[in-house]
């Protein structure tokens, strides 16, 4: 059985520096302000969390990538968007290099980003956990339990042609990663904007 080979650890957090998020330092300040805001007016914000094995290369590239999307398209104020890992493993490491410098080509960054851990209590915060991968999902309910609201689901189980999506730790192949990335954020936004009748 192959095992991930671990860089040097660092203090467990989200995001660091001044950027402290209202939960488990996993959003920045302008989320937590949006919350705040679409509470005074009874908007109900969508809150989504990315799930991989470690937290340090899909789930981080859907994260950004999908945050990317949504201030595009104006509409970032509307959701809570975070990312964890299923395992310990990779706990408190930033994000992995290659999903870095891929991210960079597109002028998205993933500074302050640090690895964490799924929680059961996310079960109940987050309206969606996608997962890149069904083995993710046997240990995502390892952690939560049970998925009684059917709020787990793979990332590309929203596109055209459900599938998992490869981790690029082991193939060494971040575009390919990126590729389906990108392609099961569009889709599931389009099913976010048809589901929940968002509009710019």
């Amino acid at each position: 059985m192959m095992h991930r080979k671990t860089t040097k650890n660092v203090r467990c957090t989200s995001y660091k520096g001044k950027e402290k998020s209202c939960s488990r330092l996993k959003c920045a300040p302008q989320t937590c302000y949006a919350q705040r805001a679409c509470a005074r007016m009874g908007i109900k914000m969508i809150k989504i969390m990315f799930v991989c094995l470690g937290n340090i290369c899909r789930s981080p590239m859907a994260e950004f990538v999908f945050r990317d999307m949504l201030e595009k398209e104006g509409i970032s104020d509307r959701f809570v968007i975070a990312s964890c890992a299923t395992s310990t493993e990779e706990i408190g490491n930033p994000v992995h290099p290659g999903t870095k410098r891929k991210l960079m080509e597109h002028g998205i960054s993933v500074e302050g980003k640090h690895a964490v851990q799924l929680q059961r209590k996310d079960y109940d915060e987050y309206d969606y956990l996608l997962a890149m991968e069904e083995r993710n999902i046997v240990n995502i309910k390892r952690i939560i339990k049970e998925d009684s609201e059917h709020k787990v689901h793979r990332l590309l189980d929203f596109s055209e042609f459900p599938r998992d999506i490869a981790d690029p730790w082991y193939t060494g192949n971040f575009d390919k990663t990126y590729d389906d990335v990108v392609e099961g954020c569009k889709d599931f936004l389009k099913f976010l904007k048809a589901t929940h009748g968002i509009n710019q």
